[in-house]
């Protein structure tokens, strides 16, 4: 019975690979409730057909890695609003928006969706089920499901088979002082529509633009406090 457990767990190798390669996460003490990190977007500057930041996501993390390329997953997408009064047409960047009081955590059934101190929601991939409790959670449509094998694999951002996955905030970038990959890209590529750092800290260039500026967050009667904010919509 013992050599046949042992060969039924061979037989398992890619759920044995998936739970050796996908972990999410990332070292907690790293963390500080200290901290909340932040995203605020300007819209006014996001321009039309701009993708820069989709494009870095996706390099960043290894998103074309499905053998079939019409099932890439997007950790961040670009969406258009239109004001049905006035007509006008907005583009925006739409991610995960890190919540305070995340859905998608309350849901998780194993604790896999997950908070770190310091703000930023993780999936653990060890522990994910693959329930996707979260998915029908977020209000943002901002979490995919894994449904097939992966290739070319970023060892700084691990996936998996039969996980759910998502935004990270580049929490690998963010640990050793850089900022996400869109963030960088945006800037890059003379747009700056992007601004990241710590919403705590009275010093800082996001929190002094939200003091001094108007911003929004999506979906805000739902009382989720999001680390994600807008301006110019």
């Amino acid at each position: 019975m013992k050599a046949a457990a042992i060969a039924g767990l061979f037989a398992l190798a890619p759920g044995v690979r998936l739970v050796q390669l996908a972990t999410a996460k990332v070292d907690a003490a790293a963390a500080s409730d200290e901290t909340r990190w932040g995203l605020l977007i300007d819209a006014t500057k996001c321009a039309d057909g701009c993708d820069a930041c989709v494009t870095a996501c996706n390099d960043e993390h290894g998103l074309h890695g499905f053998d079939r390329p019409q099932t890439d997953a997007q950790w961040i997408r670009k969406v258009t609003l239109r004001d049905r009064q006035t007509k006008k047409v907005t583009t925006l960047p739409m991610l995960c928006q890190h919540c305070e009081h995340p859905p998608c955590v309350d849901v998780c059934p194993t604790g896999a969706s997950f908070k770190r101190a310091d703000g930023i929601v993780l999936v653990d991939k060890h522990t994910c089920i693959g329930c996707r409790y979260c998915i029908m959670a977020c209000p943002y449509k901002a979490r995919s499901f894994v449904h097939e094998s992966l290739s070319q694999q970023q060892p700084h951002s691990p996936r998996g088979k039969g996980t759910v996955e998502g935004c990270t905030f580049c929490v690998h970038r963010v640990d050793r002082d850089r900022e996400p990959a869109c963030v960088e890209s945006c800037g890059s590529n003379g747009n700056s529509a992007m601004i990241f750092g710590d919403l705590k800290d009275v010093d800082s260039e996001i929190a002094k633009t939200i003091r001094t500026a108007p911003s929004k967050q999506v979906r805000e009667d739902l009382g989720l406090n999001t680390a994600v904010r807008y301006q110019g919509v």
